[in-house]
């Protein structure tokens, strides 16, 4: 038998990343290209219109600044790139099973703690809560069919109220209802909530609810959402 390699798992170079960013995003957006290259035309000419209109005017001067103004465009390109891959990764997950689990494990930044794991879940229709404790205190989060969601969210939030006394409790359900986030809104949501809590107080309502949080092992958890397929690419 073969002896197992034990050299590290080569990472994608960076244009290769770039390049499978561009395939992700082009699918949603198929006019992408035209996109990137009205911002690399734009960039180039604000460098050499700013070149003829900064004396002295000279060719190695608008030749400088034409190439800052390429670097600008290139730089452009990337966030726009960037942020239209994020949005297209909205669209692709917005209404699967674990959608929720997925921004709040992956968007929520440093300040919040969560898991893709959802905290209660009906394993007959796949409704599931999920919990993000945070600065803002405890946020918990319905994915399903509102209606049947109500124990469920009841539950969490009883026990968060139990344990975390007078910690604030906000409830939000994922949809494009009435009072409902839509996904792709979900994390800024979430981040836009004032602090109310400091940091040793958020680690310990953490620990206090992972202590009388059940054991989830043993229920079928959404398989909606592959994280691996899901989030968007991006270059490192």
């Amino acid at each position: 038998m073969a002896a197992r390699s034990t050299a590290p798992e080569k990472r994608p170079g960076f244009f290769s990343q770039i390049r499978t960013l561009f395939t992700f995003t082009q699918k949603a957006y198929p006019w992408l290209p035209w996109l990137l290259a009205a911002i690399l035309l734009v960039g180039i000419g604000v460098g050499v219109l700013v070149g003829f209109l900064l004396p002295p005017v000279a060719i190695w001067s608008v030749i400088l600044w034409s190439v800052t103004g390429l670097m600008l465009g290139v730089l452009g390109s990337l966030m726009t790139m960037t942020r239209l891959s994020t949005n297209a990764m909205y669209k692709q997950i917005d209404g699967m099973p674990g959608a929720a689990g997925h921004v709040l494990s992956t968007s929520l930044g440093r300040k919040w703690q969560s898991s893709d794991m959802p905290v209660g879940v009906n394993p007959k229709t796949q409704e599931a809560v999920y919990r993000a404790v945070g600065r803002g205190g405890v946020v918990i989060v319905g994915e399903g069919a509102r209606g049947r969601l109500t124990r469920l969210v009841n539950d969490e939030r009883s026990k968060a109220q139990r344990v975390a006394t007078g910690v604030p409790v906000h409830v939000f359900y994922v949809g494009h209802g009435d009072d409902e986030v839509p996904i792709a809104k979900l994390a800024s949501t979430i981040k836009s909530l004032p602090t109310k809590i400091d940091r040793a107080t958020m680690a310990a309502v953490i620990k206090r609810l992972s202590s009388v949080s059940q054991s989830l092992a043993s229920l079928p958890i959404p398989k909606g959402i592959d994280p691996t397929k899901a989030r968007a690419p991006r270059p490192r």
